[in-house]
Order: structure tokens, then sequence, then C-alpha cells
């Protein structure tokens, strides 16, 4: 990690940071501001404002070019989160996605894990997934590490026994859609104050239409 050049914050909330260990604060270019309840979101976009490609398999990483910077960054985002939300379509996306701090960047594995210490959390953030269908495949890596998900009664009746113990899947109100704030306030009920969305645009969409995103990180 000592060869990546300290990142420029075009903007940056003014506020008290988290603590970040020296070498995370020098990469990310100062301390990381995020207040104790938020929903905050990542995004690598193109300078024209493409996030993603549908017609591309694995086009987020041709958006962001295998940028070790982008990575470091996902990876600093995962260490403060409580939980990582995703949508379905992210995870079938991702056969071996984990959506942990250390494996996006590995670099940095020991100094994501000392945050996370000092914030008093976890070793990992919890994954939760948020499907209106239930359309999930049930060999995603991911599925190991007893992840939680949203779903609709629909969505529940297509995924009975059809994924790993461990698995908890909760039904919230809706039919073609999760009712998003529902599901910010279940995660909320579960002492996940600090709520990272790592959903396409179609979840992101959802947070900022139901006014619950605080925070956006774009890189």
């Amino acid at each position: 990690m000592s060869d990546l050049e300290p990142l420029a914050l075009l903007s940056a909330e003014a506020g008290p940071g988290l603590g970040l260990p020296p070498e995370l604060r020098r990469v990310y270019g100062g301390d990381l501001a995020l207040r104790e309840r938020c929903v905050y979101a990542n995004f690598v976009q193109t300078i024209d404002g493409v996030v993603a490609i549908p017609s591309v398999s694995d086009s987020n990483r041709l958006v962001s070019g295998g940028s070790e910077a982008d990575r470091f960054v996902m990876g600093l985002l995962r260490a403060a989160a409580d939980v990582v939300l995703i949508g379905s379509g992210t995870l079938r996306a991702s056969a071996r996605g984990r959506w942990r701090p250390d494996t996006v960047f590995p670099a940095a594995a020991e100094a994501y894990a000392e945050l996370r210490r000092e914030l008093g959390l976890d070793p990992r953030p919890r994954v939760a997934i948020i499907t209106a269908s239930g359309s999930i495949p049930s060999d995603r890596a991911v599925l190991e590490d007893a992840p939680l998900v949203v779903t609709t009664n629909t969505g529940a009746a297509r995924l009975a026994g059809t994924l790993p113990a461990g698995v908890e899947v909760v039904v919230l109100p809706g039919e073609a859609e999760v009712d998003v704030a529902a599901a910010v306030e279940l995660l909320r009920g579960r002492g996940h104050r600090r709520v990272l969305s790592e959903a396409g645009p179609h979840v992101f969409g959802s947070l900022v239409e139901a006014g619950l995103v605080d925070e956006l990180f774009l890189t």
C-alpha cells in the first residue's frame, strides 16, 4: 500500500472523522468523516456518468479500469460499515464476491482490521441482499457468510429450500419491489448504524427516491 499516492478529495463533508489508522489516513488524503448513523453509497463512474453497462458482464471492472485507488476506497468504506447492502443483480454479477474490506484490497487488510477494532465492529461487515423476485443463484460465495436476504412473499416462496444453512430470509412489505425504507429500518433494528450501499443503480435510485442516502462516494 505504501506505493499508492494520496487521493485528491474533490469534496468532503466537514465534521469529526473516524480516526483512521495512519496509513489509511495517508492514502485517503485525510480522515474519513461519517455520521454515526447513516446510509452511504459508493460508485465509480466514467467522466460522462456511466456506472454500469447492462449488456456487458462485469462492466463495473471495465468502468473502473482496475484502479488500485478505487479498490482502496471500496475497502475503506466497507471497513467502516456495520452492514453492506447489495441487490440481487449485483450478486448475480459477482460469483466470488464476499463484500469484505480485505478481499477488495488485500494490501490494506491489517489496517482495515485495525479500524474495525477501534470502531468496536465485528471482524467483517454483514451482507444484506435485497431481492423482490428471490432470483438468487445458490452457488454464490457470499452465501457461505450467513448473509441476510430481504425479500417479498413471492421471493421467499421461490427461495424456500434453495439457500445454504445460516442464510436468514426476512419478508418485508411489497410484491413487485422491496420497500427499501422498511429494509433500512430492519437493519437499524439489528443494530447496524452505518449502512453501505454497494447495490446497483436500481436499488440506489430507490434509496435516493426514499430520501435515505446521506453520503455518496464517487470515484
